[in-house]
């Protein structure tokens, strides 16, 4: 069984669509040592998600009472919702010697950042162009047109905080990328050992 010291913390960014949360599942699956952390978020669950396993599904008042206690180790308002990580969640994935996955944009890495006694690996993942990205927005189906357009637009900011990660993968094809990322799971793993 494949397995990574604990306390490595990883974080996968991308474009929405860019085919993060499918890898990091991936990664939890083929590494068991690896806990996704379980974001809170405002937005509303789409049909397949589950609380707790995808996220915390919370209102804007509760997740701003969150931020006045600082209870967030990042958060950031993305479209019209609000995602942030829980400090107490991390923090026992941690004392428990877990590795965690991180599943967040780019405003996340940057703040998780600002804690330097954590042991990131930032990861950013681009799709092989806007015109792909579009069609797998579109092939999803989980946003209506509004949505996919406000995702595009974003894209442009988006790629321009590549130079922020230690590892860029363009995801043109999810099992090579996967390869990819498991080798840089395999060279902090040698280099902790």
């Amino acid at each position: 069984m494949a397995s990574c010291n604990g306390g490595t913390m990883l974080i996968l960014s991308s474009p929405s669509g860019a085919g993060k949360t499918t890898l990091t599942k991936k990664i939890q699956q083929k590494y068991q040592n690896f806990k996704i952390s379980v974001s809170h978020t405002t937005r509303k669950p789409r049909s397949n998600e589950v609380e707790g396993v995808d996220y915390f599904f919370i209102n804007h008042e509760e997740f701003k009472k969150k931020i006045k206690k600082n209870e967030f180790y990042e958060y950031a308002k993305i479209f019209d919702n609000f995602y942030g990580t829980s400090r107490d969640s991390v923090n026992e994935l941690l004392k428990n010697n877990n590795n965690i996955l991180f599943d967040i944009d780019w405003q996340g890495a940057q703040q998780l950042s600002k804690f330097k006694e954590l042991k990131l690996i930032k990861i950013f993942l681009l799709p092989p162009n806007k015109k792909e990205l579009e069609k797998r927005l579109i092939q999803r189906n989980q946003d209506n047109s509004d949505i996919i357009s406000k995702r595009l637009e974003a894209y442009d900011n988006d790629i321009h905080h590549w130079s922020d990660y230690d590892h860029v993968i363009i995801n043109d094809n999810l099992e090579h990328c996967f390869l990819q990322i498991k080798k840089i799971i395999l060279s902090k793993e040698n280099k902790t050992a």
